[in-house]
């Protein structure tokens, strides 16, 4: 029989409190090892998806970072520090493109003087070189429709198939805002569709990819890259060149409709006053 003397007694305690661990030290032993997991993980994390990791480090080109620094000079108070916008006072721009950034600089719209109802054309406050790479830094930020590089209609100008087919599409997608002339137009809410007159090749495609103001999107897939340089032939060569389907008088460029409309009316009423004059001689 085993002696239950006090000696005995403490001596199984002593035992006891030996080879079981205490609650500080299982307590210590599970935070060791969730870190240890939580460090297993995250290297497994890396080793699998280094292109995340590189793409927060990644470095801007030479243009671009001329870029930032306009932005950071001219449009950070507006758009935000990392072009995610500023409540009231500018939208996002990430994922814009160039195309927008090269509109709305180029033509003066941007940087606006104030919040109105339409940002109007005005002198721009960057030149070409200053709006690429305003354009090249936004773009290498959050990516987005591009104008293509290179001349944009130059092989078209004398096409005379090109820009029969670029009539037929200002005329279906374009003249209820620009007019038939590329005039321009009055729109809802103090807004307007301003005039074609002045407006390159390189304003007029990027205003199509990116839909500035009221200005519908017109993707790659509503109309293709082809036609828009058709379309804008058009605009360039036929409206842009005062070449009147008419004849000598802009009368809204009609067609020779108004103009003989006019002509009638004004013989006649000459002819009818030319007959009195007549009678009353007689």
């Amino acid at each position: 029989m085993t002696s239950d003397t006090p000696a005995a007694r403490r001596f199984r305690v002593f035992n006891r409190r030996r080879s079981a661990p205490s609650r500080a030290r299982r307590r210590l032993g599970a935070a060791v090892r969730m870190v240890a997991a939580l460090a297993l993980a995250g290297g497994v994390y890396t080793a699998f998806t280094p292109g995340a990791f590189a793409e927060d480090t990644r470095q801007l080109s030479t243009a671009a970072q001329e870029g930032k620094a306009l932005y950071d000079n001219s449009c950070i108070s507006c758009h935000g520090r990392n072009a995610e916008g500023v409540a009231d006072r500018g939208p996002s721009l990430v994922g814009v493109g160039s195309a927008s950034v090269e509109f709305q600089v180029g033509t003066g719209r941007m940087p606006m003087t104030r919040q109105e109802a339409q940002a109007e054309q005005k002198p721009p406050h960057f030149d070409e070189a200053q709006t690429k790479q305003l354009g090249q830094y936004i773009q290498e930020l959050g990516g987005g429709p591009q104008i293509p590089a290179g001349e944009l209609i130059e092989d078209l100008k004398s096409n005379p198939e090109a820009l029969a087919k670029g009539g037929e599409l200002f005329r279906i997608n374009c003249t209820s805002c620009h007019s038939f002339g590329g005039a321009g137009g009055a729109l809802s809410s103090g807004k307007f569709a301003p005039s074609l007159n002045d407006a390159t090749a390189e304003e007029i495609y990027a205003a199509m990819l990116t839909g500035p103001q009221n200005m519908p999107v017109f993707g790659d897939n509503e109309i293709t890259p082809e036609q828009k340089r058709e379309l804008i032939t058009y605009v360039t060569q036929q409206l842009q060149g005062d070449k009147d389907p008419g004849g000598l008088f802009n009368l809204g460029r009609y067609g020779p409709v108004t103009e003989g409309l006019a002509i009638f009316l004004v013989g006649i009423t000459i002819l009818v006053f030319t007959s009195l004059w007549i009678a009353g001689k007689s």
